[in-house]
């Protein structure tokens, strides 16, 4: 049996310390603010609910709860994020049995979404509209992106001496942290750091452009001011728009760069270690779309090929 003051503590109390102990300087501050958030949540949904009153029934409405201004996919997250804590607590046996078993997931409709990606015709039209003066401005930030398939965190890190103009290299070795106080961070993984080819367009447009910058300054942060995503987002959405293209985002246009490459006959590890994906199963799954279609024009070309045997 339970010691009655175990099973009385509060579920959210029991989450918060949780994550301190196994969280906290374990994880990077990104993903420690949606286990923050998550906290949050369930004080709003679930204040008085206790480890000892977690069974399937409560969890199944907590997240029945959660679903209702979620979409199915957040509400998996959610369930992920407690399930953790949740195994912990009935492995030191403060809950007598995992309540997440057989959990049912659910969400409501998802919008509809902006397109992912261009194709090279709508990238060649928005990329016209650019402002590419003399100055640096965001213009140049998302003909870069377009350029490199950048994270928009590592672009927002490059400085000067990333650059290796007679090699027509970029090295991506950190990133910004917008979503903070500022200042460099690590990548998001060890594949993230990498090298990128740039054409050579690229390289004299920018050899110019990051003139008189010190080396180890941020080319398009000023370090007293914070950045903001959906300030270059909404730059972009005015380009598309008067591009009259369909209105993607800033990672819209990482999606653009590989879509492209991909439908160009670039290998998939190739478009992978470009990207500074951890592996090719995530690039795979990320293009699934497009690598099925490229499949499928491989058939034509493989039936093609062999009718002419005959």
């Amino acid at each position: 049996m339970l010691n009655n003051l175990e099973s009385d503590e509060l579920f959210h109390v029991y989450y918060k310390r949780w994550i301190n102990l196994y969280k906290e300087g374990a994880i990077r501050s990104v993903t420690m603010s949606k286990y923050w958030m998550t906290h949050k949540w369930l004080i709003k949904i679930a204040p008085k609910l206790t480890l000892g009153a977690l069974n399937r029934l409560t969890y199944q409405q907590l997240l029945n709860e959660y679903a209702i201004d979620h979409e199915r996919q957040t509400t998996m997250d959610f369930h992920h994020q407690l399930k953790g804590a949740i195994l912990d607590a009935v492995d030191e046996g403060l809950v007598e049995r995992d309540p997440t078993r057989k959990a049912i997931i659910k969400g409501k409709t998802p919008r509809v979404k902006k397109p992912k990606y261009l194709n090279q015709f709508e990238l060649h039209t928005l990329i016209t509209q650019l402002d590419l003066s003399e100055d640096i401005n965001w213009d140049w930030f998302i003909l870069l992106v377009a350029k490199t398939g950048m994270r928009f965190s590592e672009a927002l890190a490059l400085t000067p001496d990333d650059f290796d103009f007679s090699h027509q290299m970029l090295s991506v070795n950190k990133t910004w942290d917008y979503k903070g106080k500022g200042g460099f961070l690590p990548t998001k993984n060890k594949s993230s750091v990498r090298k990128i080819q740039m054409d050579w367009q690229t390289v004299i447009q920018f050899s110019e452009l990051v003139k008189g910058v010190p080396e180890e300054q941020p080319i398009f942060v000023n370090i007293n001011q914070k950045i903001y995503n959906s300030t270059v987002n909404a730059r972009l959405a005015k380009l598309c728009a008067k591009s009259e293209i369909p209105t993607i985002s800033i990672h819209g246009l990482r999606h653009t760069h590989a879509s492209l490459l991909l439908f160009a006959g670039v290998s998939i590890a190739s478009v992978a270690r470009r990207l500074g994906h951890a592996s090719m199963t995530t690039t795979q799954k990320t293009y699934l779309h497009i690598i099925q279609e490229l499949e499928n024009q491989d058939v034509d070309l493989v039936m093609r090929s062999l009718s002419g045997l005959s």
